[in-house]
């Protein structure tokens, strides 16, 4: 088999944060022989959590999400880019929470930056991406995904740029952290468009973090979360055939989990994307 047929170019960019003055890496992986067809235009994929992404060696798990095996493994799926934008490490809590959390231990509080980073998404980074590539920038081709926290921002973008968003990948999303403030929210957003929504969760979440946050059953936390946004969707109108709420059984809070579940959630996500 041609070797350059896996070749998969990637290139990294450094733009700076509005409400932090800093830089952030965001990377772009391009599809095959994206140089060669120079007539054809691509969907984007935006993942949260970039350094998760690509590379096993910088992923915080020591796993990533295997993205990159995962387009060459299944060359059914429609060629897409993908974007990675890197978390902001020690203030991941905090851009990936749209609403502030004061939980029950004394001292613990984090989130509320969620609405200016989603507007960094948006406003700097997408707009980067579409100029400086051939890219769909329509919604419908425009597709956001992330997991945990970045599962939390995912749902709170895909609602609040729904103008502009068309599909989602919500894995294993921590959205009980918030529950109350996104149920007051999804119910005083009226949804204008249908979205493509992959919902992922697994039976084994019992992540630590949590753990140390809210106490209680995190496992089911997690389930009943997510269920729980599979029936507001409906309810807000969103059509079921749209949605695929994922529920795997045995699987941890963790990149080994969610990236056996990417190529699922990619042929989701692009059932109606069609190419020039």
């Amino acid at each position: 088999m041609n070797q350059s047929y896996f070749y998969l170019d990637m290139q990294t960019h450094e733009l700076e944060v509005p409400y932090s003055g800093e830089a952030r890496r965001v990377r772009v992986l391009l599809p095959k022989n994206y140089e060669q067809d120079t007539e054809r235009f691509y969907p984007v994929v935006y993942f949260h959590d970039g350094q998760n992404v690509l590379y096993s060696k910088e992923a915080f798990s020591g796993y990533s999400w295997k993205v990159i095996p995962t387009i060459k493994r299944n060359p059914d799926i429609d060629r897409m880019i993908v974007v990675a934008i890197d978390n902001d490490g020690e203030n991941r809590m905090n851009e990936y929470s749209a609403w502030k959390f004061q939980g029950g231990i004394p001292g613990i509080s984090f989130g509320g930056k969620g609405i200016e980073y989603a507007e960094f998404v948006m406003e700097v980074v997408k707009p980067f991406i579409d100029q400086g590539y051939r890219t769909k920038p329509q919604r419908e081709y425009t597709a956001m995904i992330g997991s945990s926290l970045g599962g939390n921002i995912t749902q709170f973008m895909g609602l609040a740029y729904q103008d502009r968003i068309g599909c989602l990948g919500v894995f294993s999303s921590a959205n009980f952290l918030h529950q109350e403030a996104f149920n007051r929210y999804i119910e005083r957003t009226p949804m204008t468009a249908p979205q493509q929504i992959y919902i992922y969760v697994g039976t084994q979440e019992d992540d630590e973090t949590d753990k140390s946050l809210i106490g209680g059953n995190i496992k089911q936390a997690y389930i009943s979360s997510s269920i729980r946004y599979f029936k507001d969707l409906i309810r807000m109108g969103q059509p079921v055939d749209n949605l695929e709420l994922m529920v795997q059984t045995d699987a941890e809070h963790n990149e080994i989990a969610w990236s056996e579940q990417l190529g699922d959630c990619f042929r989701f996500l692009s059932r109606f994307w069609h190419h020039d």
